[in-house]
Order: structure tokens, then sequence, then C-alpha cells
């Protein structure tokens, strides 16, 4: 799904729409005497501390979702082993994708793992999409590719365009198989996550499932081990709004699509700065139902450095604003249940809106030298992340550790979250201000290799970055 820069110049007036709502929005209710400046924070701590309420404690234990069989019973679903008397059932194929630019140092580690995963003998085939490398990521993918034939390359030139988002799109109209998983550079899969995972696609009618994204390196240092508490808090929230008949969303590495349902939406969108977010929405407007497992996880690198975490976290603020400003139409129409309607405005709401609120709020307090009116409701956002971190890290799960959950730990996810109260005003601010052009920027996978030596600087892996002209 390409497009060019009218969608990308669209979202500027939008961008500055938001902005401006949110600056009357913190400073109109310091024009209000005494404590009634706190009434539109209260009732707004209200009704996002009882949606957050339900979806991190509530809902799962009231409607929790089933999550994918063990690997036994997975196998006896593909056909791997026949029920006494019963004809086996004929497996989906399957295709493994990997946008891969300069990863040289992760690309053998890589294909090696994926090899690895079990799956039915013939439907089991391993792309990657070599993007534009310029170090010795060909010589090792055409090395690799005579040690494991079910590994297909695809090439593609420096100049192509269009970041990870053109990179999949390349490649889609070669699968053959009725599944594929898009994967990172840095992923790992359990042996068994196929076998267990396409009978719980197959059986519960999912379009999509995303797994939970667990950290490998979250001993690596404070700034990995927060990452680690960020990821299993975003996974159980997910399945919280899922179990409450709320929206799920993609997030990129790790994502099993419907092939056909993917071609049916246009593809993936070259125009976006996070294309999982906005094929997470294009998904939802045309009825796909989209799941969220615990386990088995995708396992993943979490960057290392602040400098690294800045550029990543304004391109998913960037991302998660622009699936809104392009598709609020239709989210608004008659398209989703009220249910549905309801799970995306709080969510915008906490997500997006409280982080611009609070920092209006300040300047509210400033011009009128009156006392900050948002922090009940910053207080009970962060109580009740605080609730989600401690409730999701010491939830039993596979793959890597969850850090433990002691008071320290405790805190500094707590603390950790802040960052989004500057990225995300600070990412509104430059959308709506600055023109915009996309930019490749790419993940330093380093895998077994040390990152502190002087490297190229990290950026997210398929990514397009959003700069200023």
């Amino acid at each position: 799904m390409a497009a060019g820069g009218t969608a990308t110049e669209a979202r500027r007036p939008k961008a500055a729409l938001f902005l401006l709502c949110c600056l009357a929005a913190g400073i109109l209710p310091h024009r209000l005497a005494g404590l009634a400046s706190l009434v539109p924070s209260i009732l707004l701590t209200l009704v996002l501390g009882g949606y957050g309420l339900r979806t991190v404690f509530l809902a799962p234990r009231r409607n929790p979702v089933p999550e994918p069989a063990s690997a036994a019973d997975a196998a006896l679903a593909l056909g791997l082993a026949s029920a006494p008397g019963a004809d086996p059932p004929a497996p989906p194929a399957v295709d493994l994708v990997v946008a891969a630019r300069d990863e040289e140092a992760v690309i053998g580690r890589l294909v090696e793992r994926l090899a690895q995963v079990r799956y039915p003998a013939g439907l089991l085939q391993i792309w990657v999409v070599d993007d534009g490398s310029e170090d010795r990521t060909p010589e090792r993918l055409a090395d690799l590719q005579l040690r494991y034939p079910q590994l297909q390359v695809l090439r593609r030139g420096r100049e192509a365009g269009g970041g990870k988002s053109g990179a999949l799109n390349a490649v889609l109209p070669r699968l053959q198989g009725r599944w594929l998983m898009v994967l990172d550079a840095d992923a790992e899969l359990q042996p068994e996550a196929l076998e267990r995972l396409v009978p719980y696609a197959e059986a519960g009618g999912w379009g999509a499932v995303q797994l939970r994204k667990a950290v490998v390196n979250a001993e690596r240092n404070l700034l990995t081990r927060a990452q680690a508490m960020e990821m299993a808090l975003d996974a159980l929230i997910q399945q919280g709004r899922l179990a409450a008949g709320g929206v799920v969303e993609l997030r990129g590495n790790g994502q099993l699509l419907r092939r056909d349902l993917v071609l049916a939406c246009g593809g993936f969108n070259e125009a976006t700065v996070t294309d999982d977010l906005d094929l997470s929405f294009r998904l939802l407007l045309d009825g796909t139902p989209v799941g969220i497992v615990w386990d088995p996880p995708v396992q993943e690198e979490a960057v290392t450095s602040l400098a690294a975490l800045w550029r990543q976290r304004q391109r998913w603020a960037e991302g998660g604003l622009q699936r809104f400003f392009d598709y609020w139409p239709g989210l608004s129409g008659d398209r989703l249940s009220a249910t549905r309607k309801l799970d995306l405005a709080c969510f915008f709401l906490l997500q997006y809106t409280l982080p611009m609120l609070a920092v209006t709020d300040l300047i509210g307090a400033a011009l009128t030298g009156t006392a900050p009116a948002i922090w009940p409701l910053s207080i009970v956002a962060f109580a009740l992340s605080g609730g989600g971190i401690l409730q999701g890290c010491r939830r039993p799960s596979e793959g890597p550790a969850l850090p433990s959950m002691g008071p320290v730990n405790l805190a500094l996810g707590i603390v950790y979250l802040g960052h989004w109260f500057v990225v995300i005003p600070w990412t509104t601010l430059r959308m709506a201000l600055l023109p915009k052009r996309l930019v490749w920027a790419k993940t330093l996978h380093v895998g077994d290799q040390d990152a502190e030596g002087p490297a190229a600087p990290e950026a997210e892996e398929g990514d397009l970055r959003s700069q200023a002209s």
C-alpha cells in the first residue's frame, strides 16, 4: 500500500488541532475558582480510572481468553500425531518473513533459529528480504541458502523506498502460505511456537495473532530491565482489552497474519512510520479479529541507550497518532461497536491526551499562578500502571525470566513510564509545526557482540523515521 506525500501533509493540521485542543483543555480549568478547577480532572479520573481498573485487573478474570494448546495437543491438531481412527487435518502452509538491512552480525543466528522451528515438512518457508544491505549480509545469506533449502532471499535496491513496509510489500506477492509471520532480525521463537499458534489461530477464527514480546537482555542495564517490565504491562493490557471486548494492536515483531486478509486490506502502508499499528486499524475496520497471546512469546533485544530509546519512542508516538488521524472517520462510524469505540476513546485519552494535558496543565498553572489541576488523573494512571507491572511480571511465563517484583524494580518501572510525558508532547509539537519526510532508520542488532563499541547509532529495525525536512 504505497502512498505519497498527501497523507503525510494531511496529518499536520490534524496534529495542530489536537495540540490546540489539549492546550485549551489544560489551561481552561485554571479559569475556575478554587476546588472547581479539579472537577474536570476528577470526572476524567472516574471514567478513565474505571476503564483502566477493568482492563488491567478485572477483564482477564471475568472473560479469560484461551491460550494456545500444549505442544502435544497442537501437534495433534496439525496432523503431526493422529487420534485413533481419525484422519489428520491438512495443516496450512506458513511463511516466516524478515526484512533485513545491514544485519551481518545477527542474520546467521536468525536463520539458524528459524530453521529449528518445527512444522510439517514442506509447509514452512523462511523469507528474508535483503533491503539494500551494504555490509556482508548478502554473502552470509548466500552461504545460508546452501545450508537451508527452505530459505528464500529477495533482494531490493538501497533506494527502493517504503522502508520495512516496502520490503514486506515486495515479498507479499511471492508468498504461498495461508499464514505469514513477520519477525525482526533479532527475533527468536520457541521451536514449537508455530505448532501451537497456527491451530490456535485457525480454531479461534483469528485473522491475526500478536505474540507477547519478551526482552532477552533485560539484565543488561536499568533501561533494558524497565523495557522488559513495559512489554509485560503492554501484553497484560492488550489481553485485558480483548477480554473486555476492546481492540488488540499488532506490535510488528511476532505478528502472525492471514495472508489473504492482509492483501484484502491493501498490504502494508508505506506512508506511515509504524506499519504494525497502521495495519491493526485497517484490519479492525475490515472486521478482522485480532488476538494476543501471552505464551509462547517472541524474544527480542531491547535498546540499550537513552538516545536509542528516544528515537524509538518518538517513532512509536508519531505512528500511534498517525493512525488515529488517518482512520478517525472510520473509527467513529458505524463499522465499530459501541464497546470498541469506548475502548479506543479511553485508550487514546490515556496514552496520548493525558501526557499532553499534564504539560498544558503546568503551562496553565504558570500563566495563572494557580495550582496544577490534572494531578488526580496522573496519580491514578501511574498507580494502575504500577499495579499492571506487578501483576504482569508475577505472571507465569515462558521465555526469558521477567524482572523480579521488589520495591526497587517496581519503582523503576513506574518512574520509567514517565518518559511518555515527555515523548508524546514533544512528538505532537513536532508533528504540528515541522514539515516531515520519511527516512529509513534501523536498529543496531548486535546479538552476542559488545554493543558499547564504536558501532553505528541504534534506531528501530525496519523503520521509517519522520524527520524535519
